[in-house]
C-alpha cells in the first residue's frame, strides 16, 4: 500500500505505511462486501437533478445521479464508491440498473404531459470494456417503452482515450437508432477536437469547474465562451453544469449557451420531489432567462 501511494504521488519517493492508509483499505473493503449485495437489497435510488433549455426557460430533462442508502453507514458518497466499484467490476451491474431505472422514470414524466423529456445517463468506461453496453442500453430503453431520444448518454473523455475504435463503432451503431451523446465534464480532460470529429457527439457538457466562477473570473468566462463557440462551429449543442446564481445564467445566455443545470435550478432530488418539481415547474411556468 505504502508502495502504490508512493508511485501514486509521483515515483521516486517513499511513502510509510500508517493508520491512514489501513482506515482506508478497510473502509474500501466494507463498501465492496456492501456493494455486493446494495443492489440484491434495493438500496440504490436515482436522484434527478433539472435541466433547463435557455432559449424556452423550460425544464425538459434531468440527469440521473446515484445515491446509496447504506443501512449502517447511511448515505454513501458516490465519490467513496463508484471507484470502488469501477475497481471491483460491480459497475457493470450497477450500470445497467442505473439506465433501466432512468429509462423508467423518464416514461413516468412522459406519461404525467412533460413534452418530450430527456434523461440524462453516465456512462463508465468499464461499462464499454466489459458489459455489453449496446444491449444494455437497448433493453432499458424497449423495457420502459420509451424511444431513444428520450435517453441521453454521458461519455467521459476517458472513455474515448481507450479503445477508441471498438467505443467508436458502438457509439455509431447506438447513434444510428437515434440515442445522443454528450461528452461529460468537457474541457477537464484530454481530449482532442479530432475526437469531437470522429466521435460525432451531440453536446458537449461544460464542467462545473469553470463555470462556477463565471461572473468573477475572466479565465473561466473566457474558457467558457470558447467552448460555446467551438461547439457552435462544430454543430453541437452545449449544457453547463453547476449554475448557482442568476448572474452566471444571464452571462451563460449572453455566450448561447443552450442549456444549464445546477443549484440556481435545483440540487439532485428523488423521483417523487422531481416528479412535484415538474408539477410546479416544467411545462406550468417558465423559468425567467435575461441576457
Amino acid at each position: 500500500m505504502a508502495m502504490y501511494r508512493a508511485k501514486s504521488e509521483g515515483r521516486d519517493t517513499y511513502r510509510f505505511f500508517n493508520e491512514e492508509m489501513n482506515y482506508a483499505a478497510t473502509e474500501q473493503l466494507n463498501i465492496r462486501v456492501g456493494l455486493r449485495k446494495a443492489l440484491e437489497l434495493n438500496q440504490f435510488q436515482l436522484f434527478y437533478q433539472p435541466q433547463l433549455e435557455m432559449t424556452t426557460g423550460k425544464i425538459v430533462g434531468a440527469e440521473a445521479l446515484i445515491r446509496w442508502f447504506h443501512p449502517e453507514l447511511g448515505m454513501v458518497s458516490p465519490a467513496s464508491f463508484i471507484p470502488v466499484a469501477e475497481a471491483s467490476g460491480l459497475i457493470v451491474p450497477i450500470g445497467n440498473w442505473v439506465l433501466q431505472e432512468a429509462c423508467r422514470e423518464v416514461a413516468r414524466w412522459r406519461d404525467s404531459g412533460m413534452s418530450n423529456p430527456v434523461v440524462a445517463v453516465n456512462l463508465s468506461a468499464l461499462q464499454f470494456a466489459r458489459g455489453n453496453i449496446e444491449q444494455a442500453v437497448s433493453d432499458a430503453v424497449a423495457s420502459a417503452g420509451i424511444t431513444p431520444q428520450m435517453l441521453e448518454l454521458e461519455l467521459t473523455e476517458s472513455i474515448m482515450l481507450h479503445n477508441t475504435e471498438s467505443v467508436l463503432a458502438t457509439v455509431k451503431r447506438l447513434k444510428q437508432k437515434g440515442f445522443a451523446f454528450t461528452i461529460d465534464d468537457f474541457g477537464t480532460g484530454y481530449s482532442s477536437l479530432q475526437y469531437l470529429k470522429s466521435f460525432a457527439v451531440d453536446k458537449l457538457k461544460i464542467d462545473q469547474s469553470f463555470v462556477r466562477d463565471i461572473t468573477e473570473d475572466e479565465d473561466d468566462a473566457a474558457i467558457v465562451r470558447a467552448i460555446v463557440q467551438v461547439a457552435k462551429g462544430l454543430g453541437l449543442k452545449t449544457i453547463a453544469e453547476g449554475v448557482e446564481t442568476a448572474e452566471a445564467m444571464a452571462l451563460l445566455a449572453q455566450y448561447r449557451c443552450d442549456e444549464v443545470q445546477g443549484y440556481y435550478l435545483g440540487r439532485p432530488m428523488p423521483a417523487r420531489q422531481f416528479m412535484a418539481y415538474l408539477q410546479q415547474y416544467g411545462e406550468c411556468r417558465k423559468i425567467s432567462v435575461t441576457s
